[in-house]
């Protein structure tokens, strides 16, 4: 089992986002195509792939199993020492950040493509996790784009395929490999950070009903092992968990579109508490009856009970953080505790600098991440254990208490942010950078401040742009936003999740700390502001899009039947 040098070409395109590399599955499957890739991230290593050890898995979804047998015979091919691996290629993103940590590996080349779609038709990815755990900053992904641009040759080694259904220890030629038990090590380590007990104390006895989704993603048997197992609860509190490569051919993004059959089953049979995750299990949603939990004040809200809730916090929170889009909610739960607060840009890699160094606890996105310093990923299970948390200890206070309890006590102590996200997917790609670009001349020109767009007069406007505080790198450009005079804001970013075109995503937010408002419908108070935003962006124009992919709104009501205009893919409409 020699060395062999393949010949190759470079592949346009191949340039990381903020979670990694994200095609179509007839992309990857070219001819050397995953092969240039995955030969970029092991010349990328830091501290180079000779002698290291990399830890291997993904969310299971098609295409998992060839692209892990190419990455041991390049693995192979470099001199890698060790490659730990899921078994059946089966590892949850936040579990493969805790395997890299706990094992001590150089990193992690991750296959998944999140929340995105599965099958022959549709997507897959890949990614490199650093030795935190973490995904790989800045500087690694620009080295990585930059060798697949003049990529000529890759090294591996030839052999026949390796057995990923047995735990345990095997070699392929000078590489060694074990395979491990995808769960066993994360739902341990949760166990460290919460009390199994009080939880599982007060679910078999309060008559408190529990359902879990997975959606047919990686978190199947992690929520087995949790809801099952550990909490004893009957195999009808969790549905959809048997992990598919197509994702049952549904769509494995947890909201109330997708997750559609939990919405209805926790309104029918007036289950307590709901919650599912997403493809690769970093992503989380939490409903109740009669109640869904907007992820910017799901973050909020942990933090809030962390110290009271979960032991992991008992000794402190060192600080808290969102995302730029993210709504204020989680900055007034800060000031009220006297936490530190950072605002960074989309994508988890600017949180995990600042829990390296010791400055941040509890973090959050509003598109439905949130996670904490345990690891160095968002992570949905954790969510979803957390909120379990708060409803045991909110219940130990007052019995009966709901998740709609839950969030009008918060609403009333610190107000409410209404929220909303407009998303334009698969937009032609010169016309979404036409569109910024006109956007950026305005928003950062010296007299755009104090121009009023209808009646909100712009406070502040500006292209974000962040200067990480503990290493000093700078990222710029990381999404266009106007704040306005009464507090709201509008904001316009280019996403980086999508395998093909271009997504600009618009974020519309006001406050009110008016009591009689927080049970009312958002759409009414955040028309005109999404009216002005689409006037000024004239994204009709440049994208010929008259509507959005997909919504993302705050109502109080029964949700309403999607618009007959959604021909693409149905509104996503959220009720808080």
């Amino acid at each position: 089992m020699s060395v062999v040098t393949v010949q190759t070409k470079p592949f346009e395109g191949q340039k990381p986002g903020t979670s990694g590399l994200r095609k179509r599955v007839k992309v990857f499957s070219q001819q050397h195509y995953t092969e240039n890739f995955v030969q970029a991230i092991l010349s990328a290593i830091p501290t180079g792939a000779q002698g290291s050890t990399l830890v291997v898995g993904g969310d299971g979804r098609y295409f998992s199993k060839p692209a892990i047998q190419s990455i041991i015979r390049l693995a192979a091919g470099n001199g890698v020492s060790k490659l730990i691996i899921g078994q059946d290629a089966i590892l949850s993103t936040p579990a493969a950040s805790h395997v890299i940590r706990s094992y001590k590996a150089t990193g992690g080349i991750l296959l998944t493509a999140s929340h995105n779609p599965g099958g022959p038709e549709n997507d897959f990815g890949i990614k490199y996790n650093m030795e935190n755990g973490g995904p790989a900053p800045e500087s690694v992904t620009d080295k990585i784009f930059n060798i697949t641009k003049d990529i000529s040759e890759y090294k591996i080694v030839e052999g026949p395929d390796v057995d990923l259904s047995k735990v345990g220890s095997t070699t392929f030629g000078p590489l060694a490999i074990e395979i491990i038990d995808p769960v066993k090590d994360y739902v341990q380590y949760l166990s460290t950070i919460f009390d199994f007990e009080l939880i599982k104390a007060f679910l078999q006895s309060s008559g408190f009903t529990v359902r879990f989704d997975a959606l047919h993603g990686v978190t199947g048997p992690y929520g087995r092992a949790l809801f099952v197992e550990q909490f004893g609860l009957p195999e009808s509190s969790i549905q959809n968990c048997v992990p598919s490569e197509d994702f049952g051919g549904g769509h494995p993004d947890p909201n109330l579109t997708y997750a559609k059959s939990l919405v209805d089953a926790v309104e029918k049979e007036n289950i307590s508490f709901g919650a599912a995750s997403d493809g690769d299990g970093d992503r989380n949603m939490i409903i109740g009856k009669g109640a869904f939990v907007n992820p910017s004040d799901s973050v909020a809200i942990i933090a809030d009970w962390a110290q009271k809730a979960i032991p992991y916090f008992k000794s402190g929170v060192k600080g808290l953080a969102r995302s730029m889009p993210t709504s204020g909610a989680i900055d007034r739960v800060a000031k009220k505790n006297g936490f530190e607060c950072f605002e960074v840009p989309t994508g988890w890699k600017f949180f995990g600098n600042l829990m390296d160094a010791g400055r941040l606890s509890i973090c959050g996105e509003e598109s439905f991440g949130t996670g904490s310093d345990h690891i160095r990923e968002k992570d949905g299970l954790w969510a979803v254990v957390a909120w379990l948390s708060i409803l045991a200890a909110a219940n130990k206070e007052k019995p009966g208490t709901s998740v709609s309890d839950v969030l009008l006590a918060h609403y009333k102590t610190y107000g409410r942010n209404f929220f909303s996200r407009y998303d334009y997917e698969e937009v032609e790609s010169a016309g979404a950078s036409a569109m910024m670009d006109q956007l950026r001349s305005k928003f950062t020109s010296s007299t755009f401040k104090g121009t009023k767009l209808g009646e909100f007069e712009v406070a502040e406007s500006g292209d974000f742009s962040y200067t990480d505080p503990i290493d000093g790198s700078v990222s710029k450009n990381q999404g266009l936003y106007a704040t306005f005079a009464d507090g709201s804001r509008i904001i316009f970013r280019l996403s980086g999740t999508g395998s093909a075109g271009a997504t600009i995503r618009l974020y519309v937010e006001k406050y009110s700390a008016d009591e009689a408002e927080f049970e009312a419908d958002a759409q009414v108070g955040l028309k005109p502001l999404i009216e002005q935003a689409l006037l000024i962006s004239e994204l009709e124009k440049f994208t010929g899009r008259k509507v959005p992919t997909v919504i993302t709104v705050s109502i109080h009501s029964p949700l309403p039947p999607p618009p007959p205009f959604f021909n693409r893919r149905t509104a996503l409409l959220t009720k808080c």
